[in-house]
């Protein structure tokens, strides 16, 4: 990035790494059976259990860890059904409520699986980290400046730990993708002058609330719709766009950020506090510009893309058709999607599954004794929608230091059961950047 490595670390406020202890020695005492736990039992915290176990011929899943038992209980049977032996989730091993984590990490497991609502990742990543544990961190992975850069130290900490660490930005795992984007940072369309992504999709679930539950619990089970829990959607969900051009633009930090957005259509109380819509312009210091929307609105046209545009040409990928492609001087394109016209073709394709991909990379990076590690360039793209909210919410232009620098708390210390706590819907021009 353009921003120092050096900088970056000062501004993050990174603690220096003591003396720490490789976890080659403890590989080395359990080379055969890797012991995977769950964090978060979630939809998406299951499915990333299913890769897992699918992703080395040595692998038990033995713990797992949730908030809900309800959701626990509805995650192991799924994954008892379709693994069998391979699930040996004691009942003992099933830790429920809001200090689960802390408990499964405690436990003799291997590799951790870190699925919770976002909110929950730096206490959740910087445990698993100092516990010596290989990690799968699902995206994003912190909704505030605060947070992320706690995830930044523990980042640099499990580094030098030698711990796997890969995140959940599954497209950087795709075949396709990183061919296309290799071409692009080979300078095949030459330098981008302007960048476009899109994520733009329809509603999401929403849980009606049950006579016994508190508040806390149906923010917590409603995470989605509570800027405190999820980051807001840009955060949460449309992260990968930003992602996806961050990484096509080599990752360079952009100098200054403006947006907007607001609740057009969800203007209902149960829909918490987000947005459901969000436009951003990212400029960089050689005078190009990103430009981002995404929205969550029912009966929309739906568009997740990015499309450049360079001296020599330009890159567009969908990630809803399949579309990989340059045009101008070096006009390309991926063979494999060229039939590929909708999406629903795209989806049957034999493009490997870029979420196995990730686990079956991070499994045989720990059994090679070279674990990947992502921290660096994760918390960067998480950064990028940090400030495109940040900018949004207030109406603002911000640059990237201030993003990294915020002391905007949004998610509040040892939250219970009984804790009563919102954050009001943010107003451009009346909310202030802190």
């Amino acid at each position: 990035m353009n921003i120092s490595r050096r900088r970056f670390t000062k501004i993050a406020g990174l603690a220096t790494v003591g003396t720490i202890v490789s976890s080659k020695a403890v590989w080395a005492a359990n080379s055969k059976t890797l012991k995977v736990g769950l964090i978060g039992c979630g939809d998406r915290g299951t499915g990333a259990a299913e890769q897992a176990l699918q992703a080395d011929p040595n692998v038990i899943f033995c713990a797992m860890a949730d908030a809900f038992s309800d959701q626990l209980e509805k995650s192991y049977a799924s994954l008892k059904q379709k693994f069998g032996d391979k699930v040996q989730v004691a009942e003992n091993n099933k830790y429920v409520g809001l200090d689960a984590f802390q408990r499964l990490i405690d436990s003799d497991v291997d590799v951790v699986l870190l699925a919770a609502p976002p909110a929950f990742r730096p206490d959740h990543l910087e445990a698993a980290v100092n516990a010596g544990k290989h990690i799968f961190c699902e995206k994003p992975f912190a909704v505030d400046a605060p947070g992320l850069r706690r995830v930044i130290a523990a980042a640099e900490k499990s580094k030098a730990k030698e711990l796997a660490l890969v995140s959940g930005f599954c497209w950087r795992y795709h075949v396709p993708k990183r061919k296309t984007f290799n071409r692009v940072l080979d300078g095949q369309i030459g330098e981008i002058l302007t960048a476009e992504a899109t994520y733009n999709t329809g509603e999401l679930w929403y849980r009606e609330r049950q006579n016994a539950w508190s508040d806390m619990e149906y923010q917590l089970r409603n995470w989605l719709y509570y800027n405190w829990l999820s980051g807001d959607h840009i955060v949460e969900q449309a992260i990968h766009s930003i992602d996806l051009f961050s990484w096509a633009m080599g990752d360079i930090a952009p100098v200054k950020i403006s947006g907007t957005g607001g609740r057009q259509k969800r203007t209902d109380k149960k829909f918490g506090n987000i947005y459901d819509h969000f436009g951003v312009t990212y400029e960089y210091a050689n005078g190009s510009k990103a430009y981002f929307f995404c929205r969550q609105q029912a009966g929309t046209s739906p568009s997740y893309a990015v499309e450049l545009a360079g001296t020599d040409g330009r890159c567009k990928v969908n990630c809803r058709t399949g579309l990989h492609e340059i045009s101008g001087r070096n006009s390309w394109r991926y063979d494999d999607e060229t039939k590929f016209t909708d999406e629903n073709a795209y989806k049957k394709s034999k493009v490997k599954n870029m979420y196995q991909q990730q686990h079956d990379e991070l499994f045989e990076s720990i059994r090679n004794g070279q674990p990947i590690n992502d921290g660096e360039w994760m918390t960067r793209s998480n950064l990028l929608a940090l400030a495109g909210r940040m900018a949004a919410y207030t109406g603002q232009t911000i640059s990237y230091d201030q993003a990294l620098a915020s002391e905007e708390v949004l998610f509040p210390k040892n939250i219970s059961w009984d804790t009563k706590y919102e954050l009001p819907v943010a107003i451009p021009g009346v909310t202030k950047f802190k």
